[in-house]
C-alpha cells in the first residue's frame, strides 16, 4: 500500500515538473470554493471480538481492508503564493471487511462494517515549487454517524450460514486525527481569465494515531485517500506582457492616463503613470475635520503657546467663518492653513457655544500616566479660557481628570515609541452631545503642485520577489539626465513640475535600474512626455477621514459619511483622488499596508455609492503613502500633526 502511495506521489511531482514552467503570470485567486471526492483505502489492525453486549465472536478478528467513499465541500484561502489554508467539510466512510478467521469449531467467521463519519479537516497548504503543486497537512475531526456491522458465522462448511446485523457498542462519537498529502492543480481556464477553474488530483495518508474507533479492545485503522477536487476562484487578472505602448485617456482629464509596461526576462514589471497635463496649482474647497483634542506640553499645565488665544475684546468679534480664507502668519510649514484652523479650536468652540446657548461640553483631561489630578488641571485650564474669554457659563462645562485618555495611544506593556505616544496621550478631549460644536470647518486654499501632477513609478514583482533597490533615470531630448532614488519600496512618485523644471513640456527616455537581492542588475526602459498646464483648474473639493492611533475601526464605519456626504458632491466625469497616510509610529511596512487598505476600502464604498446614484464617467485614482514624510499632509514633530496624518484624504476634481 505504501508503495502505491509513493508511486502516486511521484506521478503528481512529475505533473508539477512538466506543467510548472508553462504557467506565465496566471491569475491567482486568493479564495477558492469547490467539491472534493475520492476513495478511502481503509486498513484495519489490532483486535476486535466483542461486537456489542449481545454478540461476541468465538474467535477474534485482527487484520482487514476495505474501500469507502469520501465527499466534501472544499474551501481554500491563499493569501500568498507559497502558503495557504484548506478546509474540507463532508462525509468520510471508513468501512471495510476483516480477514476471515476460524473459530475453535473450525467454523469460518466474517465481519464487515460500514463505519462512517461526518468530518471537518482543516489543512495548511504549502506550494514549494510554484502555485500548482502543493503539500498539505493538518488535523481531522470525525463525528460518528454509522457504526453498523454484518457478522457471518459458517456453521456447516458453507451449507449453513448465520448472519447477524447490528451496531458496535462502545464506539467513540468523536475522533481526532491527522493527515498529510500532496496534490496538483491542473488549470482548466485561460491564463488571463478572471475566473479560474482547477481540477486537482490528490493523495493523502491518514495514520492510525487517534483513530481507534472504539473505547474497548484495540481495533485501529489507517487510510490512504486517492481523490479529485474541482475548484473555482476569482482573482485579479495579470495581463501578459506586451510591447511598450501608451494607453490614452480622453483629452484634458486630470488623471494618470498613461501606463507603460516594459517586458523583460525578469519577473519585475516597470510601470510609469503620468498625467496628460501637469497642473501647477489648484483651488481647494476643503471640509476640514476638527480634532477634538487640545494637547499639553510635558511639565506644564498651561495651554501651549502654539494655540491661538484671544483677549476678551478680540473674542467678542471672532467668528469661525473668518478662518475660511485667513492667511496664517507662518507659511513655511506644510498645510499651514489647516493647522492655523486647528490651533483656533478653542476659539471655534467658544464661538459655537455662544451661538448654541443650550449646548454643553465635557472636558476630559489625561496626564499620560502622571495621575488623574494633573489631567483635571489640564481640563480646568481649557474651561477657564472658555469662561473668562468667551463668557461661557461655568455650569455648561464639566471637567474630569484621568490617568490615560479614553482612547490611549500607549497600551499596557508597550515599549516602543513611548515619548511620541505619551505626547499624544497628554491632552484634553472635548466631548459634547451637540453635533454642531465640532462640525468640519470649510477652508479655501490654493494647492501648489497637486497630487495628480505627480509621475508614479512602480517596480512590481508578481511573485513577491521585490528588488533590493532601484533608481529612475530620466533623459530629455537635450541629453540632460535626472536621477531619482535609490528606492526600496515598490512604488514611488516624483512631481511632474519638478521633472519639467522651468520648461513647459518635454519628452524623456525613462530607465529603471534595479538590484536584486542576489546581486543581479535589472534594466527596464520606456518613454514619457510631460506637458505643463499653468491655468488653474476649476475649484476642487476635499474631504478627510481621521483615525485614532492603531484604530481597529474599519473604513466601513464611515460608510454613512462617504455615501451621504461625499458621494453627492461627486459630479459626472469627475476624477476622485484618494490617498491614505499614517504617522511615523510603527514600521514602514505596517503603515504602508494600513494606509493602502484604508484607501482601497474607501474607493470600494465610493464606487458602490456613485453607481447606485447613477453617476457616470467617474475616474478613481487611489494611492497609499504610509508614513512617507515627503507626501505626508503634515509634519510629524507635534502630536496634533501626527494625529492629522492618520487619515484618508479624498480630492474631487471636476472635469475641465
Amino acid at each position: 500500500m505504501f508503495r502505491k502511495l509513493i508511486f502516486a506521489s511521484l506521478m503528481l511531482m512529475g505533473f508539477a515538473t512538466t506543467f510548472q514552467a508553462q504557467e506565465v503570470q496566471r491569475t491567482q485567486p486568493k479564495f477558492w470554493i469547490g467539491i472534493s471526492g475520492g476513495a478511502n483505502i481503509n486498513m484495519y489492525t489490532g483486535t476486535t471480538q466483542t461486537l456489542n453486549s449481545s454478540l461476541m465472536a468465538p474467535a477474534a478478528f485482527h487484520e482487514g481492508l476495505g474501500v469507502g467513499g469520501f465527499g466534501s465541500l472544499l474551501l481554500e484561502y491563499r493569501p500568498i503564493p507559497v502558503v495557504g489554508f484548506m478546509l474540507n467539510l463532508g462525509y468520510d466512510n471508513r468501512g471495510g471487511s476483516f480477514e476471515q478467521t476460524v473459530s475453535p469449531c473450525n467454523c469460518p467467521e466474517d465481519l464487515k462494517t460500514n463505519l462512517s463519519y461526518a468530518t471537518i479537516q482543516p489543512s495548511i497548504r504549502i506550494s514549494p515549487f510554484g502555485p500548482d503543486f502543493y503539500v498539505f497537512l493538518g488535523g481531522s475531526y470525525g463525528y460518528n454517524i454509522d457504526k453498523s456491522f454484518a457478522y457471518t458465522f459458517d456453521q456447516n462448511n458453507g451449507n449453513l450460514f448465520t448472519t447477524s446485523e447490528g451496531e458496535f457498542s462502545d464506539v467513540r462519537r468523536d475522533v481526532f486525527s491527522t493527515h498529510v498529502g500532496i496534490g496538483y492543480d491542473i488549470q482548466l481556464s485561460a491564463i488571463n481569465s478572471r475566473t479560474q477553474i482547477a481540477l486537482s488530483p490528490f493523495v493523502s495518508y491518514h495514520p492510525y494515531f487517534g483513530q481507534a474507533p472504539r473505547n474497548v479492545e484495540s481495533w485501529s485503522l489507517s487510510t490512504v485517500r486517492v481523490g479529485m477536487a474541482l475548484k473555482f476562484g476569482t482573482g485579479k487578472v495579470n495581463n501578459a506582457p506586451e510591447e511598450t505602448r501608451i494607453v490614452p485617456i480622453p483629452e484634458k482629464k486630470p488623471t494618470f492616463p498613461a501606463v507603460l509596461i516594459v517586458p523583460a526576462e525578469s519577473d519585475v514589471k516597470f510601470i510609469t503613470r503620468a498625467p496628460l497635463t501637469v497642473p501647477v496649482k489648484r483651488t481647494i474647497n476643503e471640509s476640514f475635520p476638527l480634532r477634538n483634542y487640545v494637547f499639553f506640553d510635558e511639565g506644564s499645565s498651561e495651554i501651549p503657546t502654539r494655540y491661538v488665544k484671544l483677549k476678551k475684546d478680540q473674542a467678542a468679534g471672532f467668528k469661525s467663518e473668518q478662518l475660511r480664507k485667513s492667511e496664517p502668519k507662518d507659511q513655511t510649514g506644510r498645510s499651514a492653513r489647516q493647522l492655523n484652523a486647528y490651533y483656533n479650536i478653542l476659539n471655534i468652540l467658544g464661538d459655537r457655544m455662544r451661538e448654541s446657548p443650550k449646548a454643553t461640553v465635557k472636558l476630559i483631561g489625561a496626564s499620560a500616566g502622571n495621575g488623574a489630578e494633573l489631567g483635571k488641571t489640564y481640563a480646568e485650564s481649557v474651561k477657564t479660557y472658555l469662561v473668562d474669554v468667551f463668557g461661557i457659563a461655568p455650569a455648561r462645562i464639566t471637567t474630569e481628570g484621568r490617568d490615560h485618555p479614553l482612547h490611549p495611544s500607549e497600551l499596557p506593556g508597550g515599549k516602543n515609541y513611548l515619548p511620541l505616544l505619551r505626547a499624544g496621550d497628554r491632552r484634553v478631549d472635548i466631548v459634547s452631545s451637540s453635533p454642531d460644536l465640532l462640525t468640519p470647518l470649510q477652508i479655501m486654499a490654493v494647492q501648489a503642485d497637486p497630487l495628480d501632477s505627480r509621475v508614479v513609478f512602480t517596480a512590481k514583482s508578481e511573485k513577491n520577489q521585490p528588488l533590493k533597490s532601484w533608481n529612475v533615470e530620466l533623459t530629455d531630448e537635450k541629453g540632460i539626465t535626472q536621477i531619482y532614488g535609490p528606492y526600496t519600496r515598490e512604488q514611488e512618485s516624483v512631481s511632474g513640475n519638478t521633472i519639467l523644471g522651468n520648461r513647459p513640456e518635454a519628452k524623456y527616455k525613462v530607465v529603471m535600474v534595479g538590484q536584486t537581492f542576489d546581486g543581479a542588475t535589472i534594466r527596464k526602459e520606456s518613454n514619457l512626455r510631460l506637458v505643463r498646464n499653468a491655468e488653474p483648474v476649476e475649484e476642487a473639493l476635499r474631504f478627510s477621514i481621521l483615525f485614532d492611533f492603531d484604530q481597529s475601526m474599519a473604513i466601513a464605519a464611515y460608510d454613512k459619511f462617504l455615501t451621504e456626504v461625499v458621494t453627492p458632491q461627486i459630479a459626472n466625469n469627475s476624477t476622485v483622488i484618494i490617498h491614505g497616510h499614517t504617522d511615523i509610529v510603527g514600521s514602514q511596512e505596517y503603515n504602508m499596508n494600513l494606509s493602502q487598505e484604508r484607501a482601497l476600502d474607501t474607493q470600494k464604498i465610493l464606487e458602490k455609492a456613485v453607481y447606485k446614484a447613477g453617476k457616470t464617467g467617474i475616474v478613481f485614482e487611489t494611492l497609499a503613502f504610509g508614513m512617507d514624510a515627503d507626501n505626508a499632509p503634515f509634519e510629524n514633530k507635534l502630536p496634533e500633526e501626527r494625529f492629522y496624518n492618520r487619515t484618508v484624504i479624498i480630492d474631487i476634481v471636476p472635469k475641465q
